[in-house]
């Protein structure tokens, strides 16, 4: 048998915990961002959240493909898995323009 449920929500917890501290970075970058201070570090923060994101992402879908799984749980939980995963994308695109702007203004 494939992964259970249970694994899965462990998984999408684990994912949601990682958008929670990259959104958590997401606005402490901005509100620091007048002042230009700790900025750089705040985005290389949101990346090292979003690599880990990537990272889990991947076991999550590999581990799917484990074992006898009925389609319709595959599909789901990769649809899941995708949406999730790419929360954390979009806060990587939030942390690369604050940095352009750091850059630029800096």
């Amino acid at each position: 048998m494939g992964r259970s449920d249970g694994v899965c929500r462990r998984i999408s917890r684990e994912m949601v915990a990682l958008i929670l501290a990259s959104a958590e970075q997401v606005v402490k970058a901005i509100g620091d961002l007048p002042r230009f201070v700790g900025v750089e570090e705040i985005c290389v923060e949101i990346n090292r959240l979003e690599n880990e994101a990537d990272d889990l992402y991947r076991r999550a879908i590999a581990g799917l493909f484990e074992g006898e799984q009925p389609i319709l749980e595959v599909t789901k939980w990769k649809e899941i898995y995708e949406l999730l995963e790419g929360v954390t994308d979009r806060c990587e695109d939030v942390a690369n323009v604050v940095e352009t702007i750091v850059l630029k203004h800096a």
